[in-house]
């Protein structure tokens, strides 16, 4: 039996956690509240400090089409590789 540790969060609720964790005095309460730790909250603030949800959605975008074209460039580059081995044989 496998246990599910904590709460997969979207986009707007970590702009929401992050923005009441500043506006009070004390974010550890906001943390606790919310049952996130200390690091995944010093996470989002590095990666969302200042964002509003529009760009995190472009970022997330980006991010998607980055790794599907890193994808396409290391199957390429298998492609390559296996055409050169092929014609490196003598028939």
């Amino acid at each position: 039996m496998s246990k599910k540790y904590g709460k997969r969060y979207q986009e707007a609720e970590i702009l929401k956690i992050l923005k009441e964790a500043e506006g009070s005095g004390n974010p550890e309460e906001v943390l606790r509240k919310y049952g996130i730790s200390s690091a995944s909250y010093y996470n989002w603030r590095r990666k969302y400090s200042g964002m509003e949800l529009s760009k995190i959605k472009r970022l997330k975008e980006l991010e998607a089409e980055n790794s599907r074209l890193k994808r396409i460039v290391a199957d390429q580059a298998l492609d390559i590789v296996m055409l050169k081995d092929i014609n490196a044989k003598k028939w």
